[in-house]
């Protein structure tokens, strides 16, 4: 065996060795690895299509303005509660498409998303000789509070004071959750005022015009506060919502849909089941037809399939139904360009070519093809990446994604794997009678 092909198998096992690390077991956490990333249609979720009032947006945004800055701030509340692989794209000129994999509370997400989060502090509305007004069934009539700002102007005490690092904290009397947090310096100079002259009198937190608490106010704050009255989820969504910062606009659900993981199940086993079954019958032919090169063939396309799975799982991306259809035509596709190699050898060993100049001939002169075709095909596959995002065809992007990357891989796996292999068999003269005959 030439030294160069003795360092290229030795690259090959290794990579091999550690394809099979990466992918195996296929669905635990061992050695801190984690299992595939399955989108909505496998894995099951939430799907949400919101529409936002732009008629409520700052004058000084234009509409794109607006819901970038909506889109952002969802994708931070998103990844901030932990949802995997979230997909939040605009739609149009006022839809934002949201797709949660693995998130099973549709209201749960609804709340997390889909509120303004606008935070507000207010007093108690007085009459003219100070006592509290109250309305027919006896309730607190509330007022935004404001105070004198640095600017000398009157400010109303909101939430966009907030600097962005509230969190959930236990009461050390009670244990019960509150959301902790803290004012920037112009929210500071507002929230010292307000709490000077509420002193033993309530103050109304509001969330998206709704009262959450209304805790009496028992010294003067000046940075620092906490919001009581809320359990532990709604304190942990809460800390989210403020962190992320207020929607910029209100968003409206018009269709939203809770995906049966059971479905995503099924779907998967079904396709994986008619993958194997094509890819075993394609190692087949390519052994009846080919023989012992279309064996060193199968070979290099299950050594693909390990490095190629390994890629997907280690980026990670995530699969969807059309990408795993994608995966397996570009194991086709992979073997399609052994096919290439193999009659080009049996071209040249017909012209009466020694067998180790028939092998490097066929891989040369079979190159062209395999390079143009499978760059068209890439070609294609930026395309339909581009589209699928542009019309939110996310299905499209993760079909164009998963065949990209498999004809990159095949590529390797044609060329470096298949071309050492027969080197390596080449030499010590097993390949020899089984190329000449199936030349005839």
């Amino acid at each position: 065996m030439q030294r160069g092909n003795r360092f290229l198998l030795i690259l090959i096992l290794i990579l091999l060795g550690f394809s099979l690390w990466a992918i195996l077991p296929l669905d635990s956490q061992k050695l801190g690895r984690n299992g595939f990333q399955l989108g909505l249609d496998l894995k099951g979720g939430t799907y949400l299509l919101y529409e936002a009032d732009l008629t409520k947006k700052d004058p000084s945004l234009t509409d794109s303005q607006a819901m970038e800055a909506v889109q952002n701030k969802i994708e931070r509340r998103v990844n901030a509660y932990g949802v995997t692989e979230p997909i939040i794209q605009i739609q149009g000129t006022n839809r934002i498409l949201v797709q949660l994999p693995g998130v099973k509370d549709i209201n749960e997400a609804l709340k997390l998303i889909g509120q303004v989060a606008l935070l507000e502090f207010k007093e108690e509305k007085l009459d003219a000789q100070g006592n509290p007004v109250k309305d027919d069934k006896g309730n607190i009539q509330w007022v935004i509070a404001t105070a004198t700002g640095t600017n000398d102007q009157q400010e109303e005490l909101e939430g966009k004071y907030l600097k962005p690092n509230a969190q959930v904290v236990l009461d050390p009397q009670t244990y019960k959750p509150q959301v902790a947090f803290e004012w920037n310096s112009e929210g500071a100079t507002l929230f010292e005022q307000v709490t000077k002259r509420d002193l033993n009198k309530p103050l109304g937190i509001f969330l998206d015009n709704t009262l959450i608490s209304a805790p009496t106010v028992q010294a003067v704050i000046k940075d620092k506060g906490v919001i009581t009255g809320v359990t532990l989820d709604e304190a942990k969504v809460l800390a989210i919502q403020l962190n992320s910062g207020t929607l910029d606009v209100p968003l409206k659900v018009i269709q939203q849909t809770d995906v049966d993981a059971t479905l995503g199940a099924d779907s998967l086993s079904r396709s994986l089941s008619a993958g194997l079954i094509g890819v075993a019958l394609v190692m087949f032919f390519m052994i009846a037809y080919y023989r012992f090169p279309g064996f060193l063939a199968a070979v290099a396309l299950c050594i693909y399939a390990a490095l190629l799975l390994a890629i997907f799982k280690l980026w990670p991306i995530t699969l969807t139904l059309p990408g795993i259809a994608g995966f397996i035509i570009s194991m086709g596709m992979a073997v399609d360009a052994n096919v290439l190699i193999f009659e080009r050898m049996k071209e040249e060993l017909r012209a009466g070519r020694p067998v180790e100049m028939a092998v490097r001939e066929g891989f040369h002169r079979a190159w062209p093809s395999i390079r143009d075709s499978n760059v068209s095909t890439m070609i294609t596959c930026v395309i339909l990446y581009w589209l699928g995002g542009t019309f939110g065809a996310f299905m499209v992007r993760g079909f164009a994604i998963t065949l990209l990357l498999g004809v990159l891989v095949s590529m390797f796996s044609a060329i470096t794997v298949t071309r050492t292999l027969l080197n390596l068999f080449m030499g010590r003269g097993a390949v020899k009678g089984l190329l000449l005959g199936s030349a005839k």
